[in-house]
Formats: structure tokens, C-alpha cells, sequence
């Protein structure tokens, strides 16, 4: 999808997260505290992205990690991790295997799985299930 269909089809947030890697803000966004069994998929191209099974309690945890949807796993083979030395330091940054955008970063956690997907909510779609 090409940059003008995308400005069409995602609020302002969506495009400056998913496509210029902004981050919203913690704690004010849609599906940060969301408990229901469903699916979460990328806001932009529809790919499965993440069961809620896998969610983590973001109002607990790593100060600096509370208020975004986090996951301690993604679906096999939906998102793609690569290296992000922006801001200062290095973070691995999580994005969608399909259409690579952006979706937020990989933490070390205490988790089950060691992993601790921060992830913003705009670039999220979730589908309850039926």
C-alpha cells in the first residue's frame, strides 16, 4: 500500500507510529489494560500478530515498560525483530513480517518466555472471539 492510500486509511497516530516508529503514549491507549480472549492483528495489513493467551499485565512489571500491550510471545513467523540504535541507546524493534511496520520493541522480562513485546495499541486491530 502506497504512502497516500495509507495516509487515507490510518488516523494520523496510526501512520506516525506504524510507518515513522513514534510511539504513543502510555497508560491512554486502547487495548493497554484489554483482558478479553481474541486476536490481535496488524492495523495496517490484517496479519495475526499476537493471542491474547499471550498477554502480559501491563500495569505491573518494568516501570518503564507499563501502559502499552505487551505479549510474551508473538504468533511464529508474524513479526520480525531487527536491531534499533535510535534514541541513544539499543532497543530490538518489532515489526510486522508482512508488511513491515512498525509495532514497537522486544524487551528482556521475567516472563514464561523471557521475552516482553512492548507494543503500541494504533498499530493493533483486535478481533474478539466469536
Amino acid at each position: 500500500m502506497n504512502t497516500d492510500n495509507l495516509k487515507q486509511k490510518l488516523t494520523p497516530e496510526e501512520y506516525k507510529v506504524t510507518q515513522e516508529k513514534a510511539t504513543e503514549a502510555p497508560f491512554q491507549n486502547k487495548y493497554w489494560d484489554k483482558k478479553d480472549d481474541g486476536m490481535y492483528r496488524c492495523k495496517v495489513c490484517g496479519q495475526p500478530l499476537f493471542a491474547s493467551d499471550t498477554k502480559i499485565d501491563s500495569s505491573v512489571g518494568p516501570a518503564g515498560l507499563r501502559g502499552w500491550p505487551a505479549f510474551d510471545d508473538a504468533i511464529p513467523g508474524s513479526v520480525e525483530y531487527r536491531d534499533d540504535d535510535s534514541m541513544g541507546m539499543h532497543r530490538t524493534e518489532a515489526v510486522c513480517a508482512n508488511c513491515k511496520s512498525h509495532l514497537g520493541h522486544l524487551f528482556a522480562d521475567e516472563t514464561k518466555t523471557g521475552k516482553h513485546l512492548c507494543i503500541n495499541s494504533c498499530s493493533l486491530d483486535f478481533d474478539g472471539k466469536k
